[in-house]
């Protein structure tokens, strides 16, 4: 089948080449020339296992392109995937500026059927926005061509993407036509071969599940993060805890790891969003607000434990970090709790060297210019001198270190934990003070 992806970022891309990977003839539109140079010239603009590799075998085999050719892409593609970004705008809700603009430019372009699907984020209600720029587009040029809006959410983990696309564990399709269904049902066959795990819905409860999906997950960190407190205070261990309500079929271990709160590009601004469009109907999401000011306040509980421990006046303790991005098998920053506790640390006097295993490059971007920090090419040079090692994210290179040569480094054995990768009893007897999230602390 041929088919167009607006938009060249996470989603696009990894939309665009799972799609390739089957034998569809995909073409990828971006507006931004230098992105699709990069793509052009084999590069790729963002971290995720296994695509760099996949964008490369369909390249060559002429399955997959790239292009800022608006009309080409138009001319192009019977089904128009919608995958632009939706920031967050002033008030919370979401930017649909980019959706729309996509759909203007099928409008002015297009002279046949084609069926536009939103794989972006969006609001309930974003399909009516996306005919009605259509509908104006094809007025302006008194052309009546027929054409279908779909909701057909993306349901993928950042660091899992292609995994997730390739075999998902459902696809959601929004339709209200029979035209459109069928050629959606062609495009995803492959997809699940093995057992049909497409779910049609009509629209708008197609993108309500989106915004639901994501918003119970955070409920459920935000849920273990405060019971992970409590749990401190009370002297009972979050990860016994975890163990016994996770055993319960009803509620399962996904999502029930305390941290240092969720970042990233989708669950903030999803629940956000969501909540926006509540207030816009009338209704107040009430748990949803307290799962926002949960998160807000977790960024800060790994600070607020060094201070209770190092004392308010930072000034002349170095800190080593391991872990900048905001999840593992990721580069992304957005919303990271890494730029929370940098933050804090620098403006009470500290100093800092950061480590990721593949977010170096963006957290040099987004932290250009921080007065204090500096980065480190391995985990190993980030602790020489520190007076203390801060987790911040569990990627597996940090789960087995060397303890014995980690203290050596360290001026203090202090290690304070944001993901609790460690035996608390273990690092007692390695002579460690060792600081998790509500586990034994000390």
């Amino acid at each position: 089948m041929k088919v167009t992806v607006i938009g060249s970022g996470y989603v696009g891309l990894v939309t665009g080449t799972c799609l390739a990977e089957y034998g569809n003839d995909v073409v990828c539109l971006d507006l931004d020339p230098e992105k699709i140079a990069l793509l052009q010239n084999g590069g790729v603009p963002i971290y995720e296992p296994g695509l760099e590799e996949m964008i490369k075998r369909n390249v060559e085999a002429g399955r997959l392109r790239f292009t800022t050719d608006v009309a080409e892409s138009v001319a192009h593609g019977t089904i128009q995937f919608i995958a632009v970004g939706t920031p967050p705008d002033e008030d919370g809700s979401a930017d649909l500026k980019y959706v729309t603009a996509a759909a203007r430019n099928i409008g002015k372009y297009m002279s046949d059927y084609k069926v536009i699907v939103d794989k972006s984020t969006v609001p309930v209600g974003t399909a009516d926005k996306v005919q009605q720029a259509l509908l104006s587009e094809l007025t302006l040029r008194d052309k009546h061509i027929s054409f279908s809006v779909v909701s057909n959410p993306e349901f993928l983990k950042e660091g899992a993407a292609v995994e997730d696309f390739m075999r998902p564990d459902r696809i959601v399709i929004g339709v209200a036509d029979e035209t459109a269904k069928d050629l959606m049902a062609t495009l995803y066959a492959p997809f699940v071969r093995n057992h049909d795990r497409i779910l049609y819905m009509d629209v708008r409860s197609a993108e309500l599940t989106k915004y639901a999906a994501n918003a119970m997950l955070a409920t459920r960190i935000s849920f273990m993060n405060e019971l992970a407190n409590l749990a401190e205070v009370m002297g009972a261990d979050i990860e016994e805890v975890r163990k016994g309500i996770g055993s319960d079929p009803r509620i399962g271990f996904h999502f029930l790891y305390p941290g240092v709160g969720y970042g990233g590009s989708c669950f903030p601004k999803d629940v956000q969003a969501l909540q926006r469009t509540a207030q816009e109907n009338g209704i107040e999401l009430r748990v949803l607000d307290a799962v926002e000011r949960a998160n807000s306040a977790q960024k800060t509980v790994l600070v607020n434990k060094i201070l209770r421990r190092m004392g308010e006046d930072l000034t002349g303790v170095h800190f080593a970090i391991w872990g900048l991005a905001f999840k593992p098998n990721t580069d992304d920053m957005r919303e990271a709790p890494s730029r929370v506790i940098i933050q804090e640390l620098l403006k009470r006097g500290a100093t800092v060297t950061a480590y990721d295993p593949v977010a170096m490059h963006e957290a040099e971007r987004v932290m250009s210019g921080w007065k204090g920090l500096t980065f480190s090419q391995n985990p190993k040079a980030a602790l020489e001198g520190a007076n203390a090692l801060i987790i911040v994210t569990e990627w597996k290179a940090f789960r087995s270190p060397d303890f014995g040569e980690m203290k050596s480094l360290l001026k203090q054995a202090l290690v304070f934990d944001g993901r609790n990768l460690y035996d608390p009893k273990r690092m007692q007897k390695e002579g460690f003070e060792y600081f998790p999230i509500g586990r034994e602390q000390g």
